[in-house]
This record gives structure tokens, C-alpha cells and sequence, in this order.
């Protein structure tokens, strides 16, 4: 039978997936980097962000490298046991692999390291399941980009477009020449609550940055010693937005997440 000469439709987004061997990628490459590093550093991450991730692995490149890829290949590359480790004590690391965490492969001393990470905590809006760490209510009167958070001579009223979005959102606004009225204050939200979608839309659209990026050493292992040291008080914090270590990018385990 002759073949049909009609177009085929080529989906052009169409890609393979390369699980199996960014997995295995992943596992030589941490069992590369096991004898060419002084330290291995367990750490936990606060409210992910993978465009802070990002900035972290560039800023300690000079001297370090960082992987955030599966909890379970990077336990296995470790050693789960004395009799599979690469190298005395690093099976010792394995049981802290749990949660949003990842490795660091570095020169830099355990003391240099956690003074790096007790700087560096930018911050960024906060998503649906976070808990607030402060309250925010939208004054009465005209509204604000800002709502408040900074003095009105140096705000900007919101444009009149926006107000059919706050409504939508349950703010109980008006529009009265132009200009979007609240008649009174509106609690968005209170210290320590659950915050839903609706209520990070209103703290993101004003501008309140509340979720602080952090990054948690949890032990590490120091090749001189053959010991790990475990960081006091270490572990997973609650409000991370990130349940399950499982993701996809390059061959460091990067870019998996979305970032803003």
C-alpha cells in the first residue's frame, strides 16, 4: 500500500523524559565529590524558593558545590550502611536526607558556612498553607498600593481596575471618582494563621512580604575526623511549601521547582 502523503502534525514541545538518567547522573556525581571535599553539609530549606536556591549555589561555587535532587538517591550515594559507604562515617549523613534538603560539597569550614546562612534569609511572598508571621489589615478610606506599609505621600492610590479583583477577593470596596474606597479597616490577615489563596493574593497584590527564605545545616561530615557532626535543633520547619523531595533538572538536582 503506498504511503500517505498527507502532513503529519509534529508536536514539536514533545520531550523525552530523562529520569532514569539524571538519576544516575546525580548518584556519580556525589560519589565523585565525596574525595574531593573536605566537608559534606546536610541542609534543610525554609519557605523554597528555587531562584534563592539558585543565587546559594552561585554564591558558594568558588569553593563548593550544592545538590537538592531525590532524598533517596542522595542517601544511597552516601551509603546506607558501613558495610556501602564511599567512605567511613558518610552512611552517618544518610538519616538526616529527609524533607525539602540537599547536600554541599565544600572547602568552607562548618563555622564559615552556618555565618553564611545565619545572613542570608530574603524575603518573599508567602504561598497557601504558610503560616503568617504578622498581622495585615487594609485601612478605611482611599486604598493604597501599599495599604499602609508606607507613608500616603509616598504611595500611590490603587487603580480602579484592580477594585472588581478585591471584591472578588472579599474586600468590601467601592469605587467613588475614580478612586477605590474601603469604608472600613479589612483584617486580611492575623499572626499565626493558615493562610489560604485568597489571603496571599491580597498580601502579594499590596506588596507584604512575609515568607523568609532560610537555609537550615542540619550535620555534617568531616573527612579529617571521619566523624559528623550533628547541628543542634536542626530538622525540618513547619510552613516550607514543599512536601516531597522529588524533582526533575539538570544533574544537580536543580531546577525542579518553580521559582516566584
Amino acid at each position: 500500500m503506498p504511503k500517505s502523503k498527507r502532513a503529519k502534525v509534529v508536536h514539536l514541545t514533545k520531550t523525552q523524559k530523562k529520569g532514569k538518567e539524571l538519576t544516575l547522573r546525580l548518584y556519580a556525581n556525589i560519589r565523585e565529590c565525596i574525595p574531593n571535599y573536605p566537608y559534606i553539609y546536610v541542609f534543610s530549606v525554609e519557605n523554597m524558593r528555587n531562584n534563592y536556591l539558585k543565587d546559594v549555589r552561585a554564591d558558594l561555587a568558588g569553593d563548593s558545590r550544592v545538590f537538592f535532587g531525590k532524598t533517596r538517591v542522595m542517601a544511597k550515594s552516601l551509603g546506607d550502611s558501613p558495610s556501602t559507604e564511599p567512605h567511613p562515617s558518610t552512611s552517618l549523613l544518610s538519616p538526616h536526607l529527609t524533607g525539602p534538603c540537599g547536600l554541599i560539597f565544600s572547602s568552607r569550614t562548618p563555622s564559615d558556612l552556618l555565618a553564611y546562612f545565619s545572613a542570608y534569609h530574603p524575603l518573599s511572598y508567602a504561598r497557601a498553607g504558610c503560616i503568617a508571621t504578622r498581622d495585615f489589615v487594609i485601612p478605611a478610606g482611599i486604598l493604597y498600593t501599599r495599604a499602609g506599609e508606607i507613608p500616603a505621600e509616598d504611595d500611590v492610590p490603587l487603580a480602579h481596575s484592580i477594585e472588581p479583583t478585591l471584591r472578588k477577593l472579599g474586600v468590601p470596596t467601592r469605587l467613588e471618582k475614580g478612586r477605590v474606597m474601603l469604608d472600613e479597616q479589612f483584617e486580611v490577615c492575623k499572626e499565626g494563621q493558615t493562610l489560604g489563596s485568597g489571603q496571599t493574593t491580597l498580601l502579594k497584590m499590596f506588596g507584604v512580604a512575609t515568607a523568609e527564605f532560610g537555609v537550615e545545616v542540619r550535620a555534617w561530615w568531616d573527612r579529617e575526623n571521619e566523624e559528623v557532626e550533628v547541628v543542634s535543633g536542626g530538622g525540618q520547619r513547619k510552613g516550607n511549601g514543599v512536601e516531597e523531595m522529588d524533582v526533575g533538572g539538570d544533574e544537580d538536582g536543580f531546577g525542579g521547582f518553580d521559582g516566584e
